[in-house]
């Protein structure tokens, strides 16, 4: 066995998989992007000032009622209809009662037995092309809480904290709770199942617009639980709920560690407690936080300051026609027509630049040309600067437009790739635009065909024991006459005419003029 950061112990993995099944439910957390919170009319603005966002209602001040927010509630009908849901003809709100600082009302205005929305399914993609079907149990409206802070300690937790302070400005933003049933079957896979699902969560809530999704933001977060029953058993074990797991890649590594965790549990002879849990992304571990409460604890009721929601048939249907295309099936359409691998598709996807490519295509750019730069050259400065693609181009004023610019100048033959990266530089030094920068910095291949063949005869009389090689069949050695030419040409010569070139005076074979 092996013993992590803390006190707990885990097994590996694969020994975990050979004794137990792993049952996963995942409850996702999206807030909507509504203009106002879903009981009053207070902004809903990320980032503004602590406690400038609040109301009466949202800080459940005696006397004061809310008002259902109808945007939100389309919201929710449009989310489970995308994911296959029923959609109920009626339904209500309950109140959850608990105390917590961050529950102003010390209840929390939600769905029980009643959901607007139960009963649907989403089919993620894995890796290998492979399909796991995830089963809905249920998509439900409710409130957001405020955001606690602790003061004082060293990693931002109660624990050792000096003093809290509570801001109620996220108390009352709309969201909608997505709730999975049981998830088995995955074995070994689990942790991959439950990154594929969440990712295609975002994508479909992102393509829907009513959310953007952010889960660094917290607009999008993710409750995990997991449990393991012994191979061949039929009954679920105890579960425990990872909170709040704010990234695809914790989603993954949350699953991986409870397995080992509780592995390691049953494996000692001991039970597994019923709780929340606390994910630590710098140590890849998770810790205790409170004994997990059942429904009964609860003490749901329905709320009696709310009318009951009954959404029509028509409405529905008005909202259905307002689907956009799934996500994974635009993705297939789009992988065929711009002619990319299942590799290359995979790279595009991951690094979030669907969307960006399609920009960019649109611009007048090719597929090919497209994925090459925002992948390649835009990914790179993005990796130095410590950051994701997209949000790096915004950062430094990138667009869709420039990269099809650039290479519009390259496929159009005025630029090579070296002069390319140097036409970058301008751009991000805001120098203007790809054309003008290319322009200002007097960047343009050599099409002077005599200054090219000059260069080349010089080469070739300079390095008579490399021509011979090329002479006897050693193409390869033309490498060589190649960099030395361009060097000539300060680096403003086609390679590839050059190396055609080289091999037409050396072997005799057809030069591309």
């Amino acid at each position: 066995m092996a013993t992590t950061t803390t006190t707990e112990v885990t097994i590996p993995f694969v020994e975990a998989l050979a004794a137990y099944e792993p049952v996963l439910g995942l409850e996702v957390h999206v807030e909507l992007n509504t203009a106002t919170k879903m009981f009053c009319g207070c902004a809903t603005e990320f980032g503004a000032e602590p406690n400038s966002q609040v109301c009466p209602v949202c800080l459940g001040l005696p006397g004061a009622l809310p008002v259902l927010n109808e945007k939100g509630v389309e919201s929710a009908i449009r989310i489970g209809l995308a994911l296959g849901c029923e959609i109920a003809p009626w339904c209500r709100f309950a109140r959850k009662n608990y105390f917590y600082p961050d529950m102003p009302k010390n209840f929390q205005t939600s769905q029980y037995d009643e959901p607007i929305s139960h009963d649907g399914h989403l089919d993620v993609e894995l890796e290998d092309g492979s399909t796991y079907r995830v089963e809905i149990e249920r998509a439900h409206m409710e409130e957001d809480t405020g955001k606690s802070l602790h003061i004082g300690g060293a990693t931002g937790r109660i624990h050792g904290a000096t003093h809290s302070l509570v801001d109620y400005n996220r108390a009352g933003i709309p969201l909608i709770e997505i709730v999975t049933k049981p998830m088995v079957g995955a074995g070994e896979r689990a942790p991959e199942v439950a990154r594929a699902y969440v990712a295609a969560l975002r994508d479909i809530v992102k393509a829907l617009g009513v959310s953007d999704a952010r889960m660094d933001q917290g607009s999008m977060r993710c409750d995990v639980n997991v449990s393991l029953m012994p191979k061949g058993a039929d009954r679920f074990g105890t579960r425990s709920e990872t909170k709040n797991v704010n990234s695809l890649r914790s989603v993954e590594r949350a699953v991986r560690y409870e397995i080992e965790r509780h592995a390691a549990v049953l494996a000692s002879g001991g039970s597994v407690v019923q709780e929340t849990r606390h994910w630590h992304e710098d140590t890849g571990v998770t810790t205790s936080g409170r004994v997990k409460s059942d429904a009964d604890d609860y003490r749901y009721f329905p709320e009696p300051d709310l009318v009951p929601i009954a959404p029509s048939a028509e409405l529905v249907e008005s909202l259905r026609a307002t689907l956009p295309e799934n996500p994974a099936l635009r993705r297939r359409r789009l992988q065929s027509s711009w002619g990319y691998s299942d590799l290359e598709m995979r790279d595009v996807v991951n690094a979030g630049l669907v969307e960006t490519i399609g920009e960019t295509v649109a611009a007048g750019a090719s597929p090919a040309g497209a994925r090459k730069w925002w992948s390649g050259e835009v990914a790179r400065r993005a990796n130095a600067a410590g950051t994701d693609v997209v949000p790096y181009a915004a950062s430094v004023g990138v667009t869709a437009a420039h990269v099809a610019e650039l290479e519009g100048l390259i496929s159009s033959g005025r630029l090579n790739d070296r002069m390319a990266r140097d036409v970058w530089d301008g751009v991000l030094a805001g120098e203007g635009t790809p054309t003008q920068v290319a322009d200002a910095r007097g960047l343009r291949l050599v099409e002077d065909s005599g200054a090219i063949e000059g260069a080349v005869e010089k080469v070739i009389a300079a390095n008579p024991d490399i021509a011979t090689k090329v002479r006897d069949g050693k193409v390869q050695a033309a490498g060589a006459l190649i960099g030395q030419v361009m060097k000539e040409l300060k680096g403003q010569g086609d390679a590839a005419a050059v190396r055609a070139l080289i091999l037409a005076r050396l072997t005799g074979a057809p030069s591309a003029e």
